[in-house]
């Protein structure tokens, strides 16, 4: 009978997810050392966020708005907070109810820039690696992706960093034609951390004015970027206002993943599709949690340029630790690309291929049987970066690992004795 009710045909390909399967393999082995998950161990937050979630809840003049439904497109104040905002970073003024879309997290902006612009035949550029919901959602909208990979020229004399990791401008320019209708930009890079300076992002921003392409810009790891590297916002080129859908996260924003808000700004002719797709699935978000990030926003709003601004302290507090865990995986025998933005380390683990055996994993990949092994065996949990690749480009990412360094200095420093002990153990310790 239930033949009948097999999967869509739009949903093929899209099955498998790493992160529900790495989620079940840490309930299962339990890690002592668990790096793979996006978001910090401790209270990272600022103090704001709970004297408002305090302040909100406890007032009672406020309780015949906060537990019923508010405005589908964002609640009111917070779509105000937003544009106020980004109307400063941009440098224009950006309407709160036609050019702002409030989201269940940046998923769902992104969901809805995809599928409110995409359909059969149209054609959508992602750089790889990419964060896997970019190519699940295009090919749920009946798009077709079409893939560009950043190569590591090796560039930098002085160490590894992320910013060796750089598009081929042949490739790029290839993969534009007359079919593609999106392009889209992560940055600062998850899974990389990096961050695309402003001669690359002119480069494809031409290439979107040359072939009428709309760029969504990813930019949720926004205020997570290490000097020297700065972060441009694709919207502030020029031409570029005109056609970019820019995505953002109160979870990155203020390192509290739960809050599950994002948000999209863009002009109101490209938003008006993504108020349809909303309005088709999720339809309105959690008013309270709304009000929430609203006073956040606007708290942190006024601290910019000041010493106490929690959003543009954040990089340089978390930089010892990438700084710590970098050396960490060096002294290690890892080979890490230090990141310039967000706060995941993509390291080259196959130095270390003579310590491990592989033989008990059955994975297709063998990044996949690493990281397995390094769960069970070493209690250290990461993710493979194959993931982020499509399937015939799995094997430029079979030799990388990611770590989130987001963490307690307890949880590194139990990662450094878990990797201090292994690498000085030969094959038949271990």
């Amino acid at each position: 009978m239930y033949d009948k009710f097999c999967l869509p045909e739009r949903y093929e390909g899209t099955e498998y997810c790493v992160w529900m399967e790495y989620r079940q393999l840490a309930l299962e082995y339990k890690p002592e050392c668990d790096l793979s998950s996006g978001f910090p161990d401790f209270p990272a937050f600022p103090d704001h966020l709970k004297k408002y979630v305090a302040e909100v809840t406890n007032d009672k003049d406020l309780d015949h708005v906060l537990y019923q439904y508010t405005r589908g497109y964002g609640h009111p104040r917070l779509v105000n907070a937003i544009s106020k905002l980004y109307s400063k970073l941009v440098g224009r003024h950006i309407q709160p109810m036609s050019e702002v879309l409030v989201t269940i997290g940046g998923c769902e902006a992104l969901y809805c820039a995809i599928n409110g612009h995409v359909g059969p035949g149209d054609e959508v550029i992602i750089i790889e690696p990419f964060f896997d919901c970019y190519e699940s959602m295009t090919i749920c909208a009946g798009g077709t992706p079409v893939f560009v990979p950043l190569r590591n020229k090796g560039m930098s004399s002085d160490c590894a960093s992320s910013r060796d990791w750089v598009l081929d401008p042949d490739e790029l320019t290839r993969a534009f034609s007359n079919k593609t209708k999106l392009f889209i930009l992560n940055t600062p890079h998850n899974p990389l951390g990096k961050v695309f300076t402003f001669e690359e992002l002119h480069l494809i921003a031409r290439l979107c004015k040359k072939y009428n392409v709309i760029c969504v810009s990813d930019e949720v790891y926004e205020w997570l970027v290490y000097k020297p590297a700065r972060h441009i916002r694709m919207a502030t080129l020029p031409g570029m206002w005109e056609r970019t859908i820019t995505i953002g996260s109160a979870g990155k924003t203020f390192s509290a993943t739960g809050l599950k808000l994002g948000w999209a700004f863009s002009p109101a002719k490209l938003m008006k599709n993504l108020f349809i797709a909303h309005q088709n699935s999720v339809r309105c978000g959690v008013t309270l949690i709304q009000e929430v990030t609203a006073r956040c926003l606007e708290h942190e709003t006024s601290l910019l340029g000041t010493s106490d601004s929690y959003l543009e302290n954040l990089s340089a507090g978390l930089q010892p630790k990438r700084d710590y865990f970098c050396r960490v995986l060096t002294d290690a025998g890892f080979n890490p690309s230090i990141p310039e933005g967000g706060y995941f380390v993509f390291s080259k683990w196959s130095n270390l291929a003579h310590k491990v055996n592989l033989s008990s994993e059955k994975d297709a990949y063998i990044d996949f049987k690493f990281t397995k092994w390094m769960t069970k065996n070493l209690k250290l949990h990461g993710i493979p970066v194959s993931c982020f690749y499509r399937e015939q480009n799995r094997s430029l990412g079979e030799n990388y690992v990611r770590y989130c360094y987001f963490k307690r200095e307890e949880t590194l420093a139990k990662a450094e004795a878990i990797l201090t002990n292994w690498s000085g153990r030969s094959l038949t310790e271990t």
